[in-house]
């Protein structure tokens, strides 16, 4: 007795201990999450292909003696009639004084009346940096509103501004964004558990996992070690959260199985730890290293995505392994007040017994095991439906306007700007470096071209009226080829294929072609060069983290297929929505590529939990049984996990992108199917069809059913028994 009571003591300290560290110190690091924004880059060469050709000339550019800026385009306009002479003076008065601002760099251009409509006039401000955008802009906006031009308004548009409201999207949006994935992970436990405590204490080891993970990423992107961007942090965010709570559910619930089996809750705390231990650290692996295999793509903002929340993982599996034992160890079986478990030998029981206590599951499992090919076979052809439609899924990228799901100044302005001028006002030019001694071939090379207008090389500053030099830099210049087509159009990406097929046949000028709709093209085929390389990386590193958990070749192959069909299923799913459903433009070239990460990597616990325990049960009780003692067990909590980790995802569709709302769709409809589909019939229906064959080499289960009573590996037992 004695011995115990020591026992208890030792037990309390630590737990006491570990408990007051994780307080202590990731709750204060917590403080690291609003200075997020500190380090984060969310201007245009945070998401560049690092390699591509226009990133190059986006490079060399630099190099030359010439003032770079973001225009930043200011459209006046009026409902009905034409912009007077005065007022355009007027617009002329504010230019000028807009002028005077000290982060603006050159000369404001205009005001230039309409083209195309008379209603409709503007100026163009160069902003001194890409760095300063987001605040020149707001000031610019403020110096607007308060010097209005009577009758008229005034909105600001262009690169300057589109970039601008793309910060503004992201600015805020932390709170808001783990508040629903807060509430909505705390209404989901509470209805779980039934229980008041124990999801404050879940909720309680995400939110430290999380300020875990701020601190860590804030260190890591302010020593340039990692790049952060909006989109990365708010995914941060949700996967932290999601899958903390996930390997939280798979703790507590191993936790009452122990209690509701042995006497002393040290013991139960630490059988629940081994229990789990295998198949969460699997899990995370997987999740850690599908997410490190995105270091090999050539796409900045997808190379920059994998180490962040990669580290976000980290701090998740750390905080429910290590916080959420001690604080349950403090608790006790108070945590599940009212209703605690209390410890009985006889817990575990027969199949018959399991079956009865788990009423719901034990008929999804008599169901499956009576019939297990027609249950995988229909499961396979169900999911397969949807995946035909997966090649149809638009993922070629969107305009700049086609970007923000909510109603924004740059986009409206640029209706106006687009009526006023023309569809093709404020396009971008094509910009060439080439070799300075072969730049009259070259321009004339790209004037050759049927959808390049002119093509002429940007001159030194000089006095009006003289003719400039060329600007030259190292032996290169700059050449601007003006495009027939419309900007962020098929049309203009052909063009640009064309300009540099052309401009390479000309000897010697090693000419290279950057420019925004060059980027927008190296984008596209970035993305798709990503998404060949980077998955069977992914699938290479789950695999490699299966075969040690599991002890088998077999059984991996199978999970790893489903996994993929049902990523397939959902792309398809996808395109039906996106396209019929909801009618949008088309998506990211980078959702696919993010998506199945996520649904590989995440999608695959769910079958990690399931057949970890599966072989546990199968190597005392035989193959057959096993898998039905796994599915009826882990039933209920492995469904709680992929709902919770479905909301969370789902939450990103606060942030108004459109890049984010397509991924949670795709993410938490393709979690959905992991867990209540391919988990709950695919996986265990082909592993029953399979019969002891899905652990080889492993020996896990091969006397199948030798030790078990006739009646109890009868399909028929099973049913009765419910």
């Amino acid at each position: 007795m004695d011995k115990d009571g020591r026992r208890s003591r030792w037990w309390i300290g630590a737990a006491l201990l570990v408990t007051l560290l994780w307080l202590a110190g990731a709750g204060p690091l917590g403080a690291f999450l609003g200075r997020l924004g500190e380090v984060q880059t969310n201007d245009p060469s945070a998401f560049l292909p690092a390699g591509a050709e226009s990133t190059e000339v986006s490079a060399i550019v630099e190099e030359f003696d010439r003032e770079e800026a973001v225009p930043a385009a200011v459209v006046y306009s009026r409902e009905d009639g034409e912009i007077t002479r005065e007022e355009l003076a007027d617009i002329g008065a504010v230019a000028e004084r807009v002028g005077g601002q000290a982060w603006v760099s050159g000369t404001v251009t205009g005001p230039l009346p309409g083209t195309e409509d008379p209603s409709v006039a503007q100026f163009v401000v160069p902003i001194g940096s890409e760095e300063e955008t987001g605040e020149a802009v707001e000031q610019l906006r403020a110096l607007l509103a308060d010097d209005p031009v009577p009758g008229l308004r005034a909105q600001v548009t262009g690169p300057a501004g589109y970039a601008a409201d793309l910060s503004a999207a992201f600015a805020g949006i932390d709170s808001t964004l783990l508040a629903v994935a807060v509430v909505a992970v705390l209404v989901i436990l509470v209805a779980v558990y039934r229980s008041p405590l124990l999801p404050v204490l879940v909720v309680l080891a995400c939110l430290l996992a999380l300020g875990l993970a701020g601190a860590l990423v804030y260190l890591a992107a302010d020593t340039g070690l990692v790049s952060l961007n909006g989109q990365s942090q708010g995914i941060l965010f949700i996967l932290v959260v999601g899958a903390c709570t996930d390997y939280a559910l798979l703790l507590v619930a191993r936790y009452r199985e122990e209690l509701a089996a042995r006497e002393r809750v040290p013991s139960a705390v630490l059988a629940a730890v081994r229990g789990v231990a295998g198949p969460v650290l699997a899990s995370g692996g997987t999740v850690i290293l599908g997410l490190l295999c995105l270091l090999a793509a050539d796409l900045t903002s997808t190379r920059g995505l994998g180490p962040v929340v990669a580290i976000g993982v980290v701090a998740a599996l750390l905080s429910a392994m290590t916080f959420l034992p001690a604080v349950l160890a403090l608790c006790g079986r108070a945590a599940f007040w009212p209703v605690p478990p209390h410890g009985s030998r006889e817990a575990a029981g027969s199949l018959a017994e399991v079956v009865g206590r788990h009423r719901f599951w034990g008929r999804v499992a008599t169901a499956v095991s009576r019939r297990p090919r027609l249950y995988w076979i229909a499961t396979t052809a169900v999911l397969a439906a949807a995946a035909v439609f997966a090649p149809q899924f638009d993922a070629g990228g969107t305009g700049q306007a086609e970007v923000f799901r909510t109603e924004v100044e740059a986009v409206r302005a640029q209706e106006v700007l687009d009526r006023g001028f023309g569809s093709d006002a404020g396009a971008a030019p094509a910009l060439v470096v080439a070799d300075a001694d072969r730049l009259d071939e070259v321009v004339r090379a790209a004037e050759r071209l049927p959808r390049v207008e002119e093509a002429a090389p940007v001159t030194e500053p000089g006095p009006p009226g003289a003719e400039a030099p060329p600007l030259e830099e190292d032996g290169r210049v700059l050449v601007e080829a003006v495009l027939t087509v419309g900007p962020e159009s098929p049309e203009a990406l052909d063009a640009v294929r064309d300009l540099r097929a052309e401009l390479r046949a000309v000897e010697g000028a090693d000419a290279l072609v950057g420019g925004v709709t060059a980027t927008d093209l190296d984008t596209l085929e970035t993305a798709q060069r990503d998404f060949t390389v980077v998955v069977p990386l992914v699938l290479g590193a789950v695999f490699l983290v299966l075969i040690p958990l599991l002890r088998s070749l077999v059984a991996p192959l199978l999970l790893m297929a489903a996994n993929v069909l049902s990523f397939a299923a959902a792309l398809g799913v996808g395109a039906l929505v996106f396209d019929h459903l909801l009618g949008l433009p088309g998506a990211d070239p980078v959702v696919p590529l993010f998506a199945f990460v996520f649904l590989v990597a995440l999608g695959v616990d769910y079958s990690i939990f399931l057949m970890s325990r599966a072989r546990e049960e199968a190597l005392e009780h035989g193959h057959r049984e096993g898998v039905l003692r796994a599915l009826t067990v882990t039933g209920g909590v492995i469904t709680s996990a992929g709902v919770v980790l479905a909301v969370t995802f789902a939450a990103l569709a606060v942030i108004p992108l459109l890049f984010l709302l397509q991924l949670a769709f795709l993410v938490a409809f393709g979690v959905l199917v992991d867990a209540l589909l391919v988990r709950t019939l695919l996986v265990p229906a082909l592993s029953l069809d399979a019969g002891p064959r899905v652990w080889w080499p492993g020996r896990a289960g091969a006397a199948d059913g030798g030790s078990a009573p006739e009646a109890e590996r009868r399909p028929q037992a099973v049913g009765r028994s419910g």
